[in-house]
């Protein structure tokens, strides 16, 4: 057995390094981790200040133009 480092993304797992398997190769996944992460020490909180400072470009240049329809 070997294992492999994934990100899951968009419904499907993305290997972080190459996976020495021909295309199409039928696998089986176990998940080990998940997405868990201690918020009691500064790595934890680290990945989480790395995955809140992610630029997402969506096409809307100004997000905030419509904020008050939302508003009770």
């Amino acid at each position: 057995m070997e294992t492999i480092e994934a990100i899951y993304e968009h419904g499907v797992f993305r290997p972080t390094t190459p996976v020495p398997l021909p295309d199409k190769s039928r696998v089986q996944l176990q998940i080990v981790n998940g997405a868990q992460v201690n918020l009691d020490d500064d790595e934890g909180m680290d990945e989480i200040y790395d995955i809140l400072d992610r630029r997402y470009n969506t096409g809307i240049s100004d997000l905030a133009a419509r904020h008050n329809e939302h508003q009770p």
